[in-house]
């Protein structure tokens, strides 16, 4: 009688672990935000073949080639400038429209920059022009 006792090991019962797994799947679903980039707020002209004709003095073309260097009506200058110069530009004439073309090759994040110091300069008019060939 005082020998060892046949004790059947304990078991934790696992036929609800699916069913808790799958409930906190959901709840984290559910619970969490995902972060969305918002991308670059632009504004688009209508729908049309309107064509607006511009006086040559009121364009100024920002160009960015696939080194990442930015010309600035035919100067190079460093990225970081862009917004002094832009400032400078447009006190001087209102009207001045700003004209950022890239090449095929460039980086993305070399526009993108090029786009944020002309959106920190309070540029009124910009104009996204498509690659160079």
């Amino acid at each position: 009688m005082l020998g060892k006792k046949n004790r059947q090991p304990a078991e934790i019962p696992s036929s609800s672990m699916s069913d808790i797994a799958f409930l906190l799947l959901i709840f984290f679903l559910l619970v969490s935000n995902v972060d969305t980039d918002k991308g670059i707020g632009v504004v688009l002209p209508p729908p049309g073949d309107s064509e607006i004709k511009l006086n040559p003095k009121n364009i100024t073309m920002v160009l960015v080639n696939a080194k990442g260097d930015v010309l600035f009506n035919d100067q190079v200058i460093p990225v970081e400038q862009v917004s002094q110069r832009a400032r400078e530009l447009e006190s001087i004439n209102p009207n001045m429209v700003f004209s950022v073309q890239t090449d095929r090759k460039t980086k993305y994040q070399d526009y993108i920059d090029v786009v944020d110091q002309l959106t920190a300069a309070n540029v009124k008019k910009l104009a996204l022009i498509g690659t160079q060939q």
